[in-house]
């Protein structure tokens, strides 16, 4: 019988062509799915006929309940070597095999200069207004030259913003519970002494850590307090690591100048979301790993190990 594969949150319906799948021949059916399937029946109801699933980042949980739920699931292909949201004891016990893909970390370090530098420069308000015969310049610019840019997380991603900032000639400082001088010497950034210190001192804050119970909620009402009234806030890394009340309130009462925002509580994000009219926001829809080259990766990895799984030697397993 013909496997059939789910190739779920296919937005911008170019799985298709990020991949050759016609290497899986006749033994393989690829069905992409455009709209995003939310809550768990929906996605028991969906994916019940499939037999490998095929989804992108941590959008979309597989916890146990779910994969009770779907009797016919044998892979599950998830982009990156890392995924919170899937429960693996209950894939190894239903006999669901799990396996990753490689993943770049240019896309997210390229976006969070384009929404650092949209907030620095006010390009989305000045573009609108220029193309609805609005004021001739309305904006002053923030100058990112001699200025401090603030990293909360300096690895593989944060030491690439870094770097980045460094060539703007802006003052680099970066924090994070495990961080090392060396580490920081490394990059040729300044240790701050404390997270308060780095919020406090910093023109512009970015975030480059990873969820997890040490960093979920970093950033509340307090923290958020330190910063300076002129200063911007990023995150392309997860929205749970900033409380997202906080921050709204930080921003509707303008006790921030503007974060620029790729990351939400809820993705997609509902019509009604406050985070969709909150003033001095400059948002994306989690676009930090979206482009041509990290989705020729996902995909192509993606037919790889379907390919490995059918042989009989899975590749890429997780965790």
């Amino acid at each position: 019988m013909r496997l059939r594969c789910a190739v779920l949150d296919d937005f911008q319906g170019v799985a298709a062509e990020s991949a050759d799948w016609s290497v899986l021949g006749e033994e393989v059916e690829v069905v992409a799915l455009r709209e995003h399937l939310d809550g768990e029946d929906a996605l028991a109801t969906a994916l019940a006929d499939f037999d490998i699933v095929v989804t992108l980042r941590e959008r979309v949980p597989f916890p146990g309940s779910l994969l009770a739920r779907l009797p016919r699931l044998r892979l599950l292909v998830a982009s990156g070597m890392r995924n919170s949201v899937i429960d693996y004891a209950a894939a190894e016990a239903h006999g669901i095999t799990v396996c990753g893909t490689g993943s770049s970390s240019t896309p997210p370090v390229e976006l969070t200069w384009a929404l650092l530098l949209g907030l620095a420069r006010g390009i989305v308000e000045e573009s609108n207004s220029l193309r609805s015969g609005g004021p001739w310049q309305s904006t002053v610019g923030a100058d990112l030259h001699g200025r401090r840019l603030g990293l909360l997380g300096l690895g593989k991603i944060g030491g690439r913003v870094a770097r980045v900032g460094l060539a703007f000639g802006m003052h680099v400082s970066a924090w994070s519970q495990n961080l090392t001088k060396e580490r920081a010497e490394e990059v040729g950034v300044d240790l701050a002494a404390s997270k308060e210190e780095l919020l406090a001192g910093s023109d512009f804050v970015s975030v480059h850590l990873a969820l997890g119970d040490r960093t979920r909620g970093l950033l509340g009402p307090a923290e958020l307090a330190l910063m300076k009234r002129s200063a911007y806030l990023v995150n392309t890394s997860r929205a749970a690591i900033v409380d997202q009340d906080a921050l709204l309130a930080a921003l509707r009462e303008g006790r921030i100048a503007g974060a620029g925002i790729d990351v939400f509580d809820i993705e997609p994000l509902p019509a009604d979301h406050p985070m969709r009219g909150a003033p001095r926001l400059l948002a994306t829809p989690h676009l930090g790993y979206v482009s041509r080259a990290n989705y020729a990766t996902y995909y192509g990895q993606a037919v790889e190990n379907i390919r490995a799984h059918l042989s009989g030697s899975p590749v890429r397993r997780l965790p």
